[in-house]
């Protein structure tokens, strides 16, 4: 590690909260599906600010249209109505594909949750059932519907209601409902769950919820905050199982790295919000939506079928290392399942070869590189990957 980076990271040690602990390097700038440290050193970005950043950095169409926005309009507040907002409002719309959908915007996954949230209380019932494992934000709202109760734990009591099944337990679902299905609002869960390993959906369950909710008056709540804007190859995942959700979120990659969210309802869960009932002062400002507007105008269908071949080879590159026993999810949303409990050392090691990766359990390797993300990038990062695992083995032997 440079001099300069010792110096930056121990700033960040001296001067914000622990909650992230001290990051290992410094980031100065970026480009495409390249980052580049304090020292100078370029990794190739295999997590995208955590799926975040969709077209990459400083792509060109994003800072021409934010930075002729911040120069005419910045924040004015949802007091009043700006172009940019609508636009975003009615191209998703149209990506939803249902003439009720309307659409509350946000900062963040955490909090187009939190809306979702208080449209089921909003139904009048008071139960939501969330997945085990299941990952919907910090928030206390948020957080109460998220199935890791070591992160739930320190910050409990949580809100009252919601109570959790077996992620792809249809069965055990179904009875949970029938406990008292006429005070049940919701279920609500991730197509694939990304942050406990990028594990999806098994085939079925989403149909199945989607059955058991009609039967019983409930909202389907789909959080395609990881999952969609084109991450799996699809703009929204759930699309892939033919489903219609009441309720989808969303946020990460619809910013291109700017922060917002969004929750979009139809049909009758269009209209619980009334004036007063919810509200945020920066979400979905004429800035961020300026940055969304060129991500909904550029992931077109093509651009799309691209992401899904994209990680079709990454999934051939990745079946030739030995370490890995599995390849899990779709388009660029790959979960590496190792035969060893190694991936903290893969993904500290994985920078000293030029990788950014992450772990999000002790034995997967989350990869969400950028969507515009090339082959031969591809390719280099799979070889990275492939020539970190081998110094490991080494070290085990």
């Amino acid at each position: 590690m440079s001099d300069n980076n010792k110096r930056l990271v121990a700033r960040w040690g001296d001067n914000l909260m622990d909650n992230y602990g001290t990051p290992p390097i410094g980031i100065v700038s970026g480009y495409g599906s390249i980052l580049v440290g304090e020292d100078g050193k370029e990794y190739i970005d295999l997590l995208a600010g955590i799926a975040v950043n969709a077209l990459g950095q400083a792509h060109p169409k994003v800072v021409e249209a934010v930075t002729e926005q911040i120069s005419t309009l910045g924040h004015v507040s949802n007091l009043f109505a700006s172009q940019p907002v609508i636009d975003v409002a009615e191209k998703l719309r149209a990506r939803v594909g249902d003439t009720s959908a309307r659409v509350i915007f946000a900062n963040s996954g955490a909090e187009a949750n939190e809306a979702a949230f208080k449209l089921a209380r909003l139904t009048g019932r008071r139960r939501i059932l969330a997945a085990e494992h299941g990952f919907h934000g910090r928030t206390m709202g948020s957080l109460a519907m998220t199935g890791q109760p070591g992160k739930r734990k320190a910050f409990e009591p949580m809100p009252m209601g919601v109570e959790f099944y077996p992620y792809g337990d249809l069965d055990y679902l179904r009875k949970l409902v029938e406990i008292n299905p006429t005070d049940t609002a919701a279920i609500i869960l991730e197509p694939i769950q990304g942050e406990t390993g990028v594990i999806p959906a098994p085939e079925g369950f989403l149909q199945g919820v989607r059955a058991l909710c009609d039967e019983n008056g409930m909202l389907m709540i789909v959080d395609e905050v990881q999952t969609g804007v084109g991450r799996t190859g699809e703009f929204f995942a759930h699309t892939a199982a033919g489903v219609k959700p009441d309720v989808i979120t969303m946020a990460k990659g619809l910013g291109a790295g700017l922060p917002v969210g969004a929750c979009i309802a139809r049909g009758a869960a269009a209209k619980l919000f009334t004036p007063g009932s919810h509200g945020t002062t920066f979400g979905g400002n004429p800035v961020v939506c300026a940055a969304a507007n060129v991500v909904l105008d550029l992931l077109d269908e093509d651009f799309l079928a691209e992401v899904a071949r994209k990680g079709e080879l990454f999934v051939r590159e990745l079946s030739t290392i030995p370490y890995i026993m599995q390849i899990r999810g779709r388009g660029l949303m790959l979960g590496a399942v190792l035969n060893a409990p190694v991936a903290k050392q893969i993904v500290a090691k994985g920078l000293e070869h030029g990788l950014i990766l992450n772990a999000p359990a002790a034995d997967v390797i989350r990869l969400t590189p950028p969507l515009i993300i090339t082959d031969e990038e591809i390719t280099r990062a799979a070889a990275g990957l492939a020539a970190v695992v081998e110094e490991i083995e080494k070290e085990e032997a």
